[in-house]
């Protein structure tokens, strides 16, 4: 078994919430059912990925409130929110009452950019801003302004006998802009993410500068340490980074589950063998076999060493005794082989 030179200090897991769009509400309570699972068997976090018109949760701000009532000590995040499909104004007020009722256990994740196949909707979307939408990182900083209480106007007190009003977003979740995490997959949107005071959420997909060697493990790594440096510079070297792949323990699956997920691992693995598109668009290889197999690979890996905390994706496609067993094989035997124990537990030795 394989011996970290530090162990894992935080182990979650990131999940799409797929349904079947012929009855979504068994989709999101089985993912309300797999966050309830993920308390119970010790994870630090649970994140939710962000889907929208298509078989995924669209609204996972939505979700988090709901499972905010049903767990009480595991963290909840995205994974992350798109904001070119976003008010930054309300989304930072759902944000704060969903923080509230969850007693400061959300950690929103964010991107910017122009929403994915945005010619195709933004008629409905934007119908009277469309070309006038700025999806830079002024999106971000202005949305991480309004969750830190920063003044939206100058007008504020008693109108009338009733009316009250404030100058700033309502309700205000202290601390919540700290919790504020940013999804880059680029050395320039990693720096720019740790110079402004957000987490860094590395994930599975990653686009290497011009003159990087296409190595996946090492562009990411390079990634990782560009952003602590600009944190550091920026005065918060304790800003956290968290790395997402997708990985499958086989340790207690069934025959028929391990030819299913060696199957979907096998349709997946071409499309990792050389970057993608006009940006060079690189995929990470998803890591299946037993939690030592797995172990041995993460600690090889370049972007991993770099890391003490992880969200490790469900992969898109399973069915949900798929994830109980993935991710009852997470915690009770991959976790421990990483240094990881669930949190209020003692240590396990790898």
């Amino acid at each position: 078994m394989p011996h970290p030179e530090r162990p894992l200090r935080k182990l979650g897991f990131l999940t799409i919430g797929l349904f079947d769009p012929a009855d979504p509400a068994a989709g999101h309570e089985s993912t309300l059912q797999i966050i309830e699972l993920g308390e119970r068997l010790g994870f630090d976090s649970a994140w939710l990925r962000h889907r929208h018109l298509q078989f995924g949760i669209s609204s996972p701000v939505a979700v988090m409130a709901a499972a905010s009532q049903r767990t009480s000590r595991i963290e909840l995040g995205t994974a992350v929110t798109p904001l070119g499909w976003e008010n930054p104004l309300r989304l930072a007020e759902d944000l704060a009452t969903v923080d509230l009722l969850a007693g400061g256990r959300i950690n929103p994740g964010v991107s910017v950019g122009e929403p994915m196949q945005y010619d195709t909707v933004k008629h409905e979307l934007y119908p009277d801003t469309a070309d006038v939408e700025d999806f830079s990182y002024a999106r971000v900083e202005r949305f991480a302004r309004l969750v830190a209480g920063e003044p939206v106007r100058e007008f504020s007190g008693k109108q009338g006998v009733v009316e009250e009003f404030s100058n700033r977003v309502e309700p205000n979740s202290p601390g919540l802009r700290e919790r504020l995490w940013y999804g880059a997959g680029s050395t320039k949107s990693a720096v720019w993410a740790g110079a402004n005071g957000f987490n860094l959420l590395s994930s599975s997909v990653i686009f290497p500068d011009k003159d990087q060697e296409p190595d996946f493990a090492l562009v990411q790594q390079s990634q990782i340490r560009a952003f602590r440096e600009a944190a550091a510079a920026a005065g918060n070297a304790g800003a956290r980074v968290s790395q997402g792949l997708v990985v499958i323990p086989t340790d207690s699956a069934t025959p028929a589950q391990r030819e299913k997920y060696q199957r979907y691992v096998d349709e997946r693995t071409p499309r990792t063998a050389a970057p993608q598109g006009p940006r060079g668009m690189m995929f990470a290889q998803d890591l299946i076999g037993t939690s030592e197999e797995v172990a041995e690979q993460l600690y090889a890996h370049a972007g991993f060493q770099e890391v003490d905390e992880v969200a490790f994706a469900l992969p898109f496609s399973f069915e949900h005794e798929d994830y109980v067993q993935i991710l009852t094989d997470i915690a009770g035997k991959l976790g421990p082989a990483l240094g990881w124990a669930p949190m209020g537990g003692e240590q396990l030795a790898s």
